[in-house]
C-alpha cells in the first residue's frame, strides 16, 4: 500500500466464491481502499475536528469518495466525488476541508477470489467557483460562493462537463473538466430551505429542522442525495434524501422527528430548465433510513438506493446493530398515470393519505437485497455481516465479455482513518433489465492521465 498513491491496492477480505441471490445478479468483485490512503492534492498539513482539536486527519486524506461515482464512458476510469469533508463539516476555523474529485480507475478480476477490485488514482483536482475553492465548511451559512459544499451525487454529460448535487440547497451545479463552476441549475424554491443555521439546542439538535425556523424547503442534512443523468444527457433526475418539511417531514416532538415517507424526484431538462416531479415512497424513516442515489438504466427507468445507517458491529462491546435495510429498487418514470406533483406546494405524510388525494407515485421494483445472505464473502459471513454503513455510490462500468451489465456499488467512509472504503461489484443479465448506456463520445479527463498511470504500473 502506497501512501501517497498512484495505484491502491484493495484491502484484505476474506476469498469467496460468486453467489446470486436474485436471478440474473451475481456478486463477481469484493474490494476495499484503507481510510489512510493519501490523495493527489498535494495538500500538507491536517485538518481537525472544531471541537476537540487533538482529532485530526491529512489534509490530502483520500477518502469520502464513495458519496458520489460515475463512470465517464471509457477505459474504466471512474469520475467521484467527496462530500463536505470530515468531522460533518465542524472543523477548526480557518482550517476548512477544501472540496475536491478525483480520476480512478477501476477494474474488477472476474473469476479471481476476493478481493479482486483493483482501483488507481490518477488525479486529483479542486472544485472552483472562479478562483476560490469551494469549502465544506458547516458553519458558512447563506454564503453566496456556496461555501457550505456538500457533494452527494454526480453524473458526467456529454459534453466534457459533471453536475454535482449540493445537500445544502440543494442546488445542481455544472462544472467544467477541470473543476470550475460553469452554473447551478434552477431547482424549484419549494425544495430550498431559507434558513440556514449552525444554531443548536441543549441535546446538540441543530436548529434549522424546528418549524419556526424553516417552514419548507429540505430538512437539514436531508437534502439532494441522489443523481441521475438520462443516457442522451438531456434530463437530470434527483431524488432527496426525506420528505421535504412542508411534506409531513417533521413531527411536533422536541427535537421535531422525520415522519413522511412521500419523497420528491426532482427531473429537469438541463437545457431549459423546465422541471417535473413525482412522489417516491419510501419504506420507513426509523433507524436513519432515507434515499442515497439514483443511477438511470434508460431514459425512463432507474434504480433508487434506500439504506439504513447500521453496520454489523461485532461483540464485544455490546449487541450487534444489525444492518436491515440496504436496497436498490427500480422504478419507472414513464409509467402511465403517474402523477406530476409540481403544482402540488405540500404532499400528506402517509401512502394511505397520499392515495386519499388520488396521487399515483412510483411503483417500486425490488432488484438488489445488498443483504441477501447469498451474496457470500467467506463460508461463515454475509455481505450483511461486513457491508458497510453508508452505501452511498452507484455507478455502471463497461460491460463483461459475455454481455453482463456490470453494477459499481460503493460505501462513503465519511473520510474516517479507521474506516475503509468498500467497493463491490455485480454482474447483471442483459435479459434483467433493458440497459441503454450513456453516449459519451469524448473522454472527460485527460488522455495523458491514463498514460501516465499504465507507465507507472510497468
Amino acid at each position: 500500500m502506497q501512501s501517497s498513491l498512484r495505484a491502491i491496492a484493495p484491502g484484505l477480505l476474506l476469498a469467496a466464491g460468486l453467489f446470486g441471490a436474485d436471478a440474473g445478479v451475481t456478486l463477481i468483485g469484493v474490494g476495499e481502499i484503507p481510510g489512510s490512503a493519501l490523495d493527489l492534492s498535494g495538500l500538507t498539513g491536517q485538518i481537525c475536528q472544531r471541537d476537540d482539536a487533538a482529532n485530526c486527519i491529512p489534509r490530502a486524506t483520500f477518502g469520502g469518495f464513495g458519496s458520489a461515482l460515475a463512470y465517464t464512458g471509457h477505459d474504466n476510469v471512474f469520475l467521484a466525488v467527496p462530500d463536505r469533508g470530515p468531522f460533518d463539516g465542524r472543523t477548526t476555523p480557518g482550517n476548512p476541508y477544501i472540496n475536491r474529485f478525483h480520476f480512478l480507475q477501476i477494474v474488477t478480476n472476474v473469476g479471481a477470489a476476493f478481493p479482486n477490485i483493483q482501483v488507481k488514482l490518477l488525479d486529483t483536482r479542486f472544485l472552483r467557483n472562479g478562483n476560490l475553492p469551494l469549502i465544506g465548511d458547516a458553519y458558512s451559512f447563506n454564503n453566496p460562493d456556496w461555501l457550505r459544499f456538500d457533494a452527494e451525487g454526480v453524473r458526467v454529460s456529454p459534453n466534457r462537463t459533471f453536475y454535482v448535487s449540493d445537500e445544502y440547497g440543494p442546488y445542481i451545479f455544472e462544472f467544467d473538466r477541470d473543476g470550475y463552476l460553469i452554473r447551478r441549475l434552477p431547482v424549484p424554491a419549494k425544495f430550498l430551505i431559507t434558513n440556514p443555521s449552525g444554531d443548536v439546542d441543549s441535546a446538540g439538535n441543530s436548529l434549522e429542522i424546528y418549524p419556526d425556523k424553516n417552514t419548507y424547503g429540505r430538512q437539514a442534512n436531508r437534502g439532494m442525495e441522489g443523481l441521475a443523468i438520462t443516457p442522451d444527457g438531456r434530463y437530470l433526475v434527483g431524488i432527496m434524501q426525506n420528505a421535504l418539511i412542508q411534506d409531513n417531514g417533521l413531527n411536533t416532538a422536541t427535537p421535531p422527528g422525520r415522519v413522511g415517507v412521500n419523497n420528491r424526484i426532482l427531473k429537469m431538462n438541463v437545457d431549459t430548465g423546465n422541471t417535473q416531479e413525482f412522489v417516491y415512497v419510501m419504506d420507513a424513516v426509523n433507524q436513519g433510513r432515507g434515499v442515497n442515489e439514483m443511477l438511470a438504466i434508460n431514459d425512463h427507468e432507474f434504480l433508487v438506493l434506500e439504506r439504513d445507517n447500521r453496520t454489523y458491529v461485532p461483540t464485544p462491546p455490546g449487541t450487534p446493530a444489525e444492518p436491515l435495510l440496504k436496497r436498490l429498487y427500480k422504478i419507472d418514470l414513464a409509467k402511465q398515470g403517474l402523477t406530476d406533483v409540481s403544482a402540488m406546494s405540500t404532499l400528506p405524510a402517509t401512502a394511505a393519505a397520499l392515495a386519499a388525494a388520488g396521487v399515483t407515485p412510483v411503483d417500486k421494483t425490488l432488484f438488489l437485497d445488498l443483504l441477501d445472505s447469498s451474496y457470500k464473502v467467506d463460508a461463515t459471513h454475509t455481505v450483511k455481516d461486513v457491508i458497510a454503513e453508508k452505501i452511498e455510490g452507484l455507478a455502471w462500468g463497461p460491460d463483461l465479455p459475455d454481455g453482463r451489465h456490470v453494477l459499481y456499488v460503493i460505501s462513503d467512509n465519511d473520510l474516517s482513518l479507521d474506516l475503509p472504503t468498500k467497493v463491490y461489484a455485480f454482474a447483471i443479465d442483459a435479459a434483467k433489465i433493458n440497459f441503454q448506456p450513456q453516449t459519451l463520445p469524448r473522454r472527460i479527463y485527460p488522455k495523458y492521465l491514463l498514460d501516465l498511470a499504465l507507465a507507472s504500473s510497468n
